[in-house]
């Protein structure tokens, strides 16, 4: 049964190799982290959300737009491929502190968007730990590697809660994907 709907926009995906003995020591035990060519991955995921809404409820305007910066990794659990977040950014005041009741690890954070013709940029500001973020890309050409596809369709995240690993499932089309 779904909970939260929203639809993602202008979504970009950075992503960097990591060493997996570096990363292992900052996921949950209980994971294991899903490789690629040896190697680990983070990416960060910046973007725009519009029409979030919970279940049962219309879309609340103040709560129902925001810009989101999500920093990840790829992990296994139990056979279910998926993401972990280290961290998600979002411009939404509100939304950050209600969701960090249940200990999801959002965190409210200064993101801006521009767009010009094919030109983007996002600029990310946390404030508590000084920690910033700018990106200016060209959306390019189509592209649907095996490496691409590994990157981007995960149907499940984890989130640990009171020493207790939860799943969150995830549902969207396929990504479309460009080259930036």
């Amino acid at each position: 049964m779904w909970m939260i709907a929203q639809t993602w926009q202008d979504v970009l995906f950075l992503h960097w190799p990591v060493s997996p003995p570096e990363l292992e020591k900052h996921i949950p035990p209980e994971l294991t982290l899903d490789l690629f060519a040896e190697d680990a991955w983070v990416s960060a995921v910046l973007f725009k959300v519009h029409r979030h809404r919970m279940r049962f409820l219309p879309p609340i305007p103040g709560l129902n737009t925001s810009l989101q910066l999500n920093v990840r990794t790829y992990v296994e659990f139990e056979g279910k491929k998926g993401i972990y977040f280290f961290h998600l950014d979002v411009t939404n005041y509100v939304f950050s502190k209600i969701t960090a009741l249940v200990s999801l690890p959002y965190r409210y954070s200064k993101i801006e968007g521009k767009q010009r013709d094919n030109d983007n940029t996002y600029t990310s500001y946390y404030k508590t730990l000084d920690e910033r973020l700018r990106v200016s890309y060209t959306i390019g050409n189509n592209t649907q590697t095996n490496f691409d596809q590994w990157l981007v369709e995960r149907y499940h995240s984890w989130a640990k809660w009171n020493d207790t690993l939860f799943r969150i499932d995830i549902q969207h089309t396929p990504w479309d994907l460009q080259q930036a």
